[in-house]
């Protein structure tokens, strides 16, 4: 699984975000490519990113960097903070960026 970044690491940490719990990597509805982080779309692709609709939470969208499961949306929202295959702790902080990703 190819993802997309600025001074990725084999977790997918990014130059943005490098704590021991960005982890997690978001495909984009706009272009479904894997990217760290919103900055790393906004730094790299060249349109301007979409968020997934409400009603599309059941689509594989968010990458645990550790063990490479690809969660459904909704999984994610619902993992309190970590992978449900490794176990790996996820940032609970992205939480306040889920408006960039995911629709209301």
């Amino acid at each position: 699984m190819t993802v997309k970044g600025v001074a990725l690491d084999a977790n997918t940490r990014c130059r943005h975000y490098g704590t021991d719990k960005d982890i997690i990597a978001i495909k984009f509805k706009c272009c479904e490519a894997f990217y760290a982080c919103y900055e790393c779309h906004e730094q790299l692709a060249d349109h301007i990113p979409e968020v997934w609709d409400k009603s599309e939470r059941d689509i594989p969208a968010v990458l645990c960097g550790s063990c490479r499961h690809v969660l459904t949306i909704q999984e994610y929202m619902d993992s309190g903070s970590s992978c449900p295959k490794c176990d790996s702790a996820f940032n609970p902080g992205c939480k306040t960026h889920y408006h960039l990703y995911f629709g209301s």
